[in-house]
């Protein structure tokens, strides 16, 4: 999708993180300065309603980016929901016209509920935007 869009050098940029799910999306933001995420909320709403709350969001946030987790197998290898979180990823570019960059999101959940997350869908959109946080130069 795209390269990592800040560095150290350049002013600071906020980015925002989903973790998609067919009933719910984990929102979380963060940003290039202090390179942490922060979970957000959940977004439980499908359709259109789904992306209206999402575009109050980036409205409020003006994140730089999006960052998508997109799941795999343990192996690597695409499954259905691989599929759908891509499909997500391009609908968010399409609609709100921000690059997207994909992270791979094996485990995000698990390392979430690890951590006693309440929220565990913003949890682990926070775990992706983390892992997005730590390829920036």
């Amino acid at each position: 999708m795209m390269a990592a869009v800040a560095s150290a050098s350049m002013a600071p940029a906020c980015f925002m993180a989903f973790d998609y799910g067919t009933r719910r999306v984990g929102v979380a933001v963060g940003n290039s300065l202090l390179r942490q995420a922060q979970p957000l909320k959940t977004v439980a709403a499908e359709g259109e309603s789904r992306f209206a709350a999402i575009g109050a969001l980036i409205r409020e946030w003006q994140p730089a980016a999006l960052v998508v987790g997109v799941p795999c197998h343990p192996d690597g290898a695409a499954h259905d929901n691989t599929q759908r979180a891509r499909r997500f990823g391009r609908q968010l570019h399409g609609r709100f016209r921000l690059p997207v960059t994909e992270v791979d999101e094996r485990y995000s959940t698990t390392e979430a509920l690890a951590e006693g997350a309440t929220d565990v869908d913003a949890a682990s959109a926070a775990v992706i935007l983390d892992q997005f946080l730590r390829t920036l130069e």
